[in-house]
């Protein structure tokens, strides 16, 4: 960064920690916020230290929020029954997107992977528990990302929930809405198979 000054190098070097963003796509980003406006370079920063300083974990679900509990867990007009147990806040606004889920969220913070050292340990599942031994959900469904760290995460989940008595399910996999079946691949087939349901 010897070809910047200070704080230009500075402000490349913190925008190239940001997931996804590469030295050049830092530099292309830099440039870009010290070509506008004094104002609007402020109120990115603004943003990004009011984000961080007034977002907290939902001491009910574990997602992002501004209040506690947040305004899911607060919503006495959905069911406390069903509990949708996710990876990240970021799935939490997938599923509400949808407008088809009027049951409440558990966020793990991730998933179980032994090649980055993420024990169940490491995520939010001693708070599912204590959440399930309350006695008021009487379904949980994995909604875990389908791939291998996924699975292991939703059979770990199962395994400790079935005992408890409670119905655990997991989404469907198969086949995106508008596929054509040519294009899928052989897995991706198989799991529609098992997942199919009468009509």
């Amino acid at each position: 960064m010897a070809y910047y000054v200070g704080p230009v190098a500075n402000l490349i070097n913190e925008l190239h920690k940001l997931p996804g963003v590469g030295p050049k796509s830092a530099q292309r980003l830099a440039f870009f916020i010290l070509q506008r406006p004094v104002e609007e370079a402020r109120q990115l920063a603004e943003a990004i230290l009011a984000a961080r300083e007034k977002i907290s974990y939902c001491s009910v679900c574990c997602n992002l929020t501004d209040r506690d509990p947040c305004s899911i867990c607060g919503d006495e007009q959905r069911t406390s029954t069903v509990l949708c147990v996710v990876e990240q806040p970021r799935d939490v606004v997938a599923f509400e997107k949808t407008r088809g889920f009027r049951g409440k969220y558990h966020v793990l913070q991730g998933v179980i992977s032994p090649m980055d050292g993420i024990g169940p340990e490491k995520l939010r599942i001693r708070e599912l528990v204590e959440r399930i031994n309350q006695g008021e959900v009487r379904e949980v469904i994995l909604g875990t990302n389908l791939n291998t760290e996924g699975d292991v995460t939703a059979m770990y989940i199962a395994r400790l929930l079935k005992p408890l008595g409670i119905r655990v399910t997991r989404l469907a996999h198969g086949l995106p809405v508008g596929g054509d079946l040519e294009y899928a691949d052989e897995l991706t087939l198989e799991k529609s198979l098992e997942g199919r349901r009468e009509m």
